[in-house]
């Protein structure tokens, strides 16, 4: 498995090729979400478990459980939107009602209480640099990728608080790939978050319901 370890030098960097092609992956992935297409899903999957293997290797215990993470929720995404493509009209995405933005908050603020204390007292766990950082960027991709399952358009906009400790924690850590691509990731999220709301503002065109294959 000498394959994972594998990299090449970039303006004198070692990139790791894993690290390199998870994140054209995970970019890929925000353009099929834009698209509504359940080939959204097992992208995602490839991608976290590439991703999963960069982290290992450059020792951030925090970015993979939040790739083992994404590996279950990709799963349940995927059958969460195929369910929703055997509606009548398709799956329509919308915004969280007062009660379930309030839930996806307190979900982000508890969790990384809950997680930051396990980076910072569990020896296997323990970060070099920020586990609060660390503990935001996993709770809160974790609750980002459970409302996009749910077709909410506010997880465009958890993304986006996501990101902006994502790129100086990639960096820190060696992950110089990572760190460019969450750069990336901000710009195609503001135009997803977009595209999302207004179909949300249109519920009842068909077309703009479907997901597609």
């Amino acid at each position: 498995m000498s394959w994972l370890n594998a990299d090449f030098s970039l303006f004198g960097e070692h990139i790791l090729w894993t690290d390199l092609i998870g994140n054209v992956l995970s970019l890929a992935v925000v353009w099929l979400a834009m698209r509504k297409t359940l080939w959204t899903w097992p992208v995602q999957l490839a991608g976290a478990l590439l991703l999963l293997a960069a982290s290992l290797h450059a020792h951030v215990p925090g970015n993979a459980l939040k790739q083992l993470l994404f590996c279950v929720l990709a799963v349940f995404g995927w059958a969460m939107w195929t369910r929703g493509r055997r509606r009548e009209r398709g799956l329509a995405v919308r915004r969280a009602t007062p009660r379930e933005r309030a839930v996806l908050l307190a979900a982000l603020a508890v969790g990384t209480v809950v997680v930051a204390e396990l980076f910072i007292h569990l020896d296997w766990l323990k970060v070099a640099w920020s586990p609060w950082a660390n503990a935001y960027i996993f709770v809160g991709s974790a609750v980002a990728t459970f409302a996009q399952s749910r077709a909410l358009v506010d997880f465009w906009v958890i993304w986006v608080l996501v990101d902006l400790v994502g790129v100086p924690l990639a960096l820190n850590s060696g992950l110089y790939v990572s760190g460019a691509v969450y750069g990336i990731f901000f710009v195609m999220v503001v135009a997803g978050f977009r595209n999302w709301l207004r179909e949300s503002r249109d519920v009842r065109t068909p077309r703009n319901e479907a997901v597609t294959a």
